[in-house]
């Protein structure tokens, strides 16, 4: 059985090379990619090659459901993904999360994953041989045997690819939701789909210049939570305002170690975790100091959220009465 440590860190430092550099691989189809037996998370046989990827525009990774930090925060990532893609996914392009543990990873478990994060039609969570499935990550170019080990550390790169065309690109899950939505809908089928809503380079805007707090916030916890007092049906709550509801310190805690929390028995830890279908908080492996600067960022959004609303309050009070 997989540990539950990982290093999450060193992970997106290995993916943050791809980011700088996607690499094509060329020449993987029928002759070079294994076509080994697989099992979906509704319990049907499938054939890797002959039945998932021939003739497809595909998106692969790799995770494990125990995993407490990397996985969930990955899987939380590329449901950004397939919601900018929308009702493509499933017809002309196809999502594949693979169990890099299939002794735990069972058809059940694997459902049981995918609804926790209400993951729709067209993403296909697999599980299958250890030892093929190794053998699938090393043809795919997502092995690394340097950091291997028995603690479930492993490559969180994934690869997207259309194989009519023998176009393939290995990217990070953590890039830009958009940006990889337009890399699979759009780039990789060589303009035979015109992108909707394309702006000219003269109409791009600049791009922002975030804080430290709202550069975290935007990259490591927008996939899972809101800060608009809404609910736009994310994996966790809406956090407008949380600083004023929950005490400083703990805020800053559970930011670092929610894992530790949950075991602990901390209450509002628990709470939480049993209100949002036992979807624990990953461990971003976030520091002090970056935790106090989201903690900043919340509060900011907080105080100009109530500042709009007493402007908006003070206007209609002083708007004259109609005829």
């Amino acid at each position: 059985m997989l540990g539950s440590l990982r290093v999450f860190g060193r992970a997106l430092l290995l993916t943050s090379l791809c980011l700088i550099a996607p690499m094509a691989l060329a020449g993987m189809g029928a002759s070079y990619l294994p076509n080994i037996p697989l099992i979906t998370h509704e319990g049907e046989k499938v054939r890797f090659y002959d039945d998932l990827v021939a003739d497809k525009v595909v998106a692969i990774n790799f995770i494990f459901t125990d995993c407490p930090d990397t996985c969930p925060a990955e899987t939380a990532k590329l449901l950004r993904v397939r919601e900018a893609l929308g009702d493509r996914v499933g017809d002309d392009i196809f999502m594949y999360s693979i169990s890099i543990d299939p002794e735990r990873d069972t058809p059940e478990v694997l459902a049981n994953y995918r609804e926790k994060f209400g993951i729709g039609p067209g993403w296909t969570f697999l599980t299958g041989n250890e030892e093929e499935i190794i053998l699938l990550r090393k043809r795919l170019g997502l092995y690394m045997e340097e950091i291997q080990g028995d603690d479930g550390d492993h490559n969180v790169t994934f690869i997207v690819g259309n194989d009519r065309t023998g176009k393939w690109i290995k990217r990070s899950p953590f890039d830009n939701p958009i940006s990889l939505a337009n890399l699979i809908g759009y780039d990789l089928f060589d303009g035979q789909i015109l992108r909707k809503n394309a702006k000219s380079y003269h109409q791009v805007p600049k791009a922002p210049e975030y804080s430290r707090g709202e550069y975290l916030f935007r990259t490591r916890c927008e996939s899972c939570h809101t800060l608009n007092g809404g609910d736009q049906n994310r994996l966790g709550p809406d956090l407008l305002g949380v600083t004023e509801r929950r005490d400083r310190s703990w805020l800053s805690r559970w930011i670092q170690e929610p894992d530790i929390m949950l075991e602990e028995g901390d209450p509002i830890a628990t709470e939480l975790y049993i209100q949002y279908k036992k979807l624990a908080m990953p461990n971003l492996r976030i520091s002090e100091a970056d935790a106090e600067a989201l903690i900043e960022h919340m509060a900011s959004q907080t105080d100009a959220r109530r500042k709009r609303l007493a402007e908006a309050s003070r206007r209609r009070l002083e708007a004259p009465a109609p005829n």
